[in-house]
């Protein structure tokens, strides 16, 4: 195992090598094709044709590395993760599995697979800069689209503009898709909650991963004067989103299992003496069940509207996803738990209750994810980080996972 810690604190400091490429000084921010993103590139291109991988940039900014197989015609086998993160991130959040990529890659050697090995960086899973997640993988998946490429940023430049302004052309996205002929998909990623250490286990085997809704609300009523309006004469849109939120969380008490949240607010025109006129909210909801899901985003809609209708606002609403919940692979999720159990480590299976750029991958390839413990439970925070031993234990699974994949192929 010391040689898999070695490897896992090589990992590790990569990782914090690539947190220093930020669009924000003093934070972890990187955004959908910001500048800091050519950094990033350059680092991780540089990592693997050390191992050497092919390296290309396709028209999405993915970054992808292939090492062949040991015939032309083999089919490929993708392991991979984003490199985008959230404001104020963690060092680890994707990109760990992206290094964790190239370090099994490393770990062959000369050693050649009925298979090649595509290692990719998604260049954006997280949304935040177009409100929309899984630009990377959509690529590959060929499902980008007209609108998606017409969606704006805060900045008012469209995805498509994005994609220009990086040096890359939206006119070749088809070339970035892979069609439906890939062996399959392996993320390794950070559970980003506490279960794990809750069971006091590295690893955890994801065999589903819930689905998503998200949206934009829009509560209108009037700004008026603050000292001079009545209670009763108030047309307050802030007051109306403040009652829908209560009821947000409360669908999400009541329903078991269900994620439902309300992550973000502008306020219009935010002052502190005027009446509120209209508010931004977003929604997200999330189960295992689509069934569930749905159900709850018909009744918090519906609730909105009741709410602004009581206090005289206007409410409407725009949905920015729907991705259905996604199980992953059985032929390949009985491959990871052998794989974990043949490194020593017991086989724990769990849902993942964050969107992953496996649910887009699971459309074209099968796919599996394995999950790192997350110490303290902590990401999408700066603290966010993870042990070396449950690193070397990744590192461990993955060469087992790949001589399971070699055997599949005999």
């Amino acid at each position: 195992m010391n040689n898999w810690i070695d490897r896992a604190e090589k990992v590790i400091r990569r990782c914090e090598e690539v947190a220093c490429w930020t669009d924000e000084p003093g934070h972890i921010t990187r955004t959908f094709l910001s500048p800091s993103t050519r950094d990033v590139h350059a680092c991780l291109r540089q990592w693997m044709e050390d191992v050497g991988m092919a390296v290309r940039l396709d028209a999405a900014g993915n970054l992808r590395g292939v090492r062949p197989g040991s015939q032309p015609s083999d089919p490929v086998l993708y392991l991979g993760s984003h490199i985008d993160t959230v404001p104020h991130a963690g060092a680890f959040d994707g990109v760990l599995g992206v290094v964790l990529a190239i370090a099994l890659v490393e770990a062959l050697e000369n050693r050649r697979l009925p298979f090649a090995i595509e290692a990719v960086a998604f260049s954006e899973e997280e949304g935040v800069r177009f409100g929309v997640p899984f630009i990377g993988s959509r690529a590959l998946a060929g499902t980008v689209d007209a609108e998606l490429l017409a969606r704006r940023d805060a900045l008012g430049n469209t995805v498509a503009d994005a994609i220009r302004e990086f040096g890359l052309d939206p006119e070749r996205l088809p070339e970035a898709a892979v069609g439906h002929g890939g062996l399959g998909y392996l993320e390794f990623h950070i559970e980003q909650g506490p279960v794990l250490e809750s069971v006091h286990l590295p690893l955890g085997i994801v065999e589903s991963i819930a689905g998503q809704s998200r949206f934009a609300i829009v509560f209108e009523g009037r700004a008026n004067h603050a000292g001079t309006t009545p209670a009763p004469l108030r047309r307050d849109a802030l007051a109306g989103a403040a009652e829908w939120i209560g009821r947000v969380e409360r669908e999400a008490c009541m329903t078991p299992d269900l994620r439902a949240t309300v992550g973000s607010l502008e306020v219009q025109p935010g002052a502190s003496n005027v009446i509120a006129g209209k508010v931004l909210a977003t929604l997200d909801v999330r189960h295992s069940s689509d069934d569930i899901r749905l159900h709850a985003v018909a009744s918090l809609l519906d609730a909105a509207t009741q709410i602004a209708a009581r206090r005289g606002l206007a409410v409407s609403w725009e949905q920015r996803l729907d991705q259905p919940a996604t199980p992953t692979d059985p032929s390949l999720l009985a491959a990871l738990e052998r794989a974990v159990t043949r490194a020593g480590f017991p086989a724990h299976r769990l849902a993942s209750g964050a969107g992953h750029d496996a649910m887009v991958m699971a459309k074209i390839c099968p796919s599996a994810m394995l999950f790192l413990r997350s110490p303290g439970g902590i990401s999408h925070h700066p603290d966010e980080t993870v042990l070396p031993g449950d690193v070397a234990a990744a590192l461990a699974v993955g060469v087992a996972f790949l001589e399971e994949a070699e055997a599949l192929r005999a």
